[in-house]
């Protein structure tokens, strides 16, 4: 029956992914087909829509469309400009410095709307050309702003880690977000590392050196937005506020900022920006509902439990066992989306991680880490395919200047993959 069912989940998930249904629909499909095969199908039916329901009662979600929402203010708040002048005053003595203000940026801005995409279009966007019309090499550029495009969705605030707690059964998302913080962080420096190698070897100029009073006015524009993230994780850390209710700070935050600080968004702006979150949020609940008939469907016909014991036999070393769940999920993260990848392989792979005495904590950040990768990676990432429209390059372009940043960025997987303390120190 395992077999059967497993056959028949995966061949109808894959057939619709490819002739393009949406992977919500797609997942609640496949997963009904299998319970179909395994019961009588008004139980199934029946079964399948409770699941859906009860799958969003969780307060942990709660905290999902609030940040969502702040960081749709943030992104139509003006905020980019500032943190790019901020990025620049950090980076701008390092050779290459118009590149690693690029990274710096999306660092800063991805940490913010919790995008690899908002924040490779809004920094790439300004960063990309202003590098070129100084000389860089545009590929180049391309490369450094796709390679660090992703630390947004590791460093918090990020719903990534919320999904993984709620599917992991409660995983401190506390946790999660400081052992994110050290893998973003340490994402960025390995892209940083990399750009003053290349930087140095082509002797691309430094940026204009600044007087105080114009240090000074970067700073103090761009020290509201940066307290955001002081105030998150402080607010965590001290205790004066959960993960979950520094959603809703967030929201406040941002909306003081963008209305009343930096006035780039109006009352009547509001609607459509509630309207942009409301439509968001609606499609990654669907798709959290969804993917809880897949978890049953799974754990119904032992699918987990076999591909665990099938993994587990084929090696008992545990450097074997993580490279090939890292394997896995790198070839994953190319071809899906965070969100369902999360919902779907976290009852596969977690289990087996703890069996080998993976800290929760520390396999949800190399998981979501994988799945970062995998959003620059051929052949469907689609951080690679926006990052090159962005520069106005063709793909084919930017992957030979990208090698460097791969290497390096996995590189830091292995790292944080072998060295749990590197990850968990933080939250220790």
């Amino acid at each position: 029956m395992i077999l059967e069912a497993s056959f028949v989940l995966t061949v109808v998930f894959a057939m619709l992914f490819i002739i393009g249904v949406p992977v919500a629909v797609s997942i609640a499909v496949s997963s009904l087909a299998t319970l179909f095969l395994i019961l009588d199908p008004q139980i199934a039916i029946f079964i399948a829509a409770q699941k859906m329901v009860t799958s969003l009662d969780s307060f942990s979600l709660l905290a999902v469309p609030f940040f969502i929402l702040s960081g749709i203010i943030m992104n139509n708040g003006g905020i980019a400009l500032k943190l790019v002048n901020l990025a620049k005053l950090i980076g701008g003595r390092i050779p290459g410095s118009l590149t690693h203000t690029n990274i710096l940026g999306n660092m800063l801005f991805g940490s913010i709307s919790g995008s690899a995409i908002a924040a490779s279009t809004a920094i790439g966007g300004v960063m990309i050309p202003l590098s070129e019309k100084e000389g860089y090499d545009k590929s180049f550029s391309a490369a450094a702003n796709i390679a660090s495009a992703p630390t947004g969705m590791l460093i918090p605030p990020t719903s990534s880690f919320i999904i993984y707690s709620l599917i992991s059964g409660g995983t401190s998302i506390a946790a999660l977000f400081m052992g994110g913080y050290v893998a973003g962080v340490l994402w960025g420096l390995a892209v940083m590392s990399v750009t003053y190698v290349i930087a140095k070897k082509r002797k691309y100029p430094l940026a204009p050196k600044l007087s105080i009073k114009e240090t000074l006015k970067i700073i103090k524009e761009a020290i509201p937005s940066v307290m955001l993230i002081f105030i998150i994780v402080g607010g965590i850390l001290t205790g004066i506020f959960t993960a979950i209710e520094a959603s809703a700070v967030c929201v406040i935050y941002s909306l003081f900022l963008s209305v009343a600080v930096y006035r780039t968004i109006k009352i009547k702006d509001l609607p459509r920006v509630f309207i942009q979150a409301f439509e968001i949020t609606g499609s990654i609940m669907f798709l959290i509902s969804a993917s809880s008939i897949m978890s049953f469907a799974m754990a119904f016909t032992g699918l987990p439990a076999a591909l665990s014991k099938f993994i587990l036999g084929l090696s008992d070393n545990k450097i074997v066992i993580l490279l090939l769940i890292n394997l896995f999920l790198l070839i994953i993260g190319t071809f899906m989306d965070i969100a369902p990848a999360i919902l779907i392989f976290t009852p596969i792979f977690l289990p087996i991680a703890t069996s080998i005495g993976m800290n929760p904590v520390h396999f949800g950040v190399v998981f979501v880490y994988n799945l970062c990768i995998g959003t620059i990676t051929p052949p469907v990432g689609t951080g690679l395919f926006i990052g090159s429209n962005i520069a106005k390059i063709n793909v084919e372009d930017v992957l030979k200047p990208l090698i460097p940043f791969y290497i390096a960025i996995i590189g830091v997987l292995f790292l944080i993959t072998f060295v749990p303390q590197i990850t968990l120190f933080l939250v220790k």
